[in-house]
């Protein structure tokens, strides 16, 4: 597994890849990274470069997602939540077949290793209150709000 830090606005990402796809992206100390950038790397930093300047509203990055079949469900259902909106843990539940899992559903984005990528910062509590993340609720924020500034900018724009 190749590794590299990189440098966002949210702090240091642990970014990974194996296989030539990537694999991880974990809100990590810098300690604990080697500096090992390959092309697939370079291509996720220029992409998420792009993503926090409000010029990349999905990424075309090639995944290596490892977990149980139900979460690669709860993961694919994630990749359909639009930039700058939001579903909740039912939503996502309903989309993959299963109405009733909405707690499994919040399970399986606890173990989401490519947050931001795979968007599980976009799902909320159905109350509409923000619910866990594993960089804090902070960064979940931050990037909700990210998103919906660009989202608002752009439809300024083309009113």
């Amino acid at each position: 597994m190749k590794k590299y830090c990189y440098n966002s606005p949210v702090g240091k990402l642990w970014i990974a890849e194996k296989e030539g796809k990537l694999s991880h992206i974990l809100f990590e100390d810098v300690l604990l990274c080697e500096i090992e950038k390959t092309s697939v790397i370079d291509s996720v930093c220029k992409q998420l470069d792009e993503y926090f300047a409000g010029e990349r509203k999905t990424f075309d990055i090639p995944l290596c997602i490892e977990g149980t079949s139900f979460q690669q469900k709860v993961w694919k259902a994630l990749l359909t939540v639009e930039y700058g909106k939001t579903a909740t843990y039912g939503d996502i539940a309903k989309l993959i077949g299963q109405p009733e899992a909405s707690r499994a559903v919040g399970g399986a984005n606890n173990k989401n290793k490519i947050p931001i990528i795979v968007p599980c910062h976009r799902i909320i509590g159905k109350n509409g209150t923000l619910t866990g993340y594993a960089g804090g609720l902070d960064i979940k924020q931050y990037l909700l709000d990210l998103e919906s500034k660009f989202v608002l900018s752009l439809k300024k724009h083309t009113d």
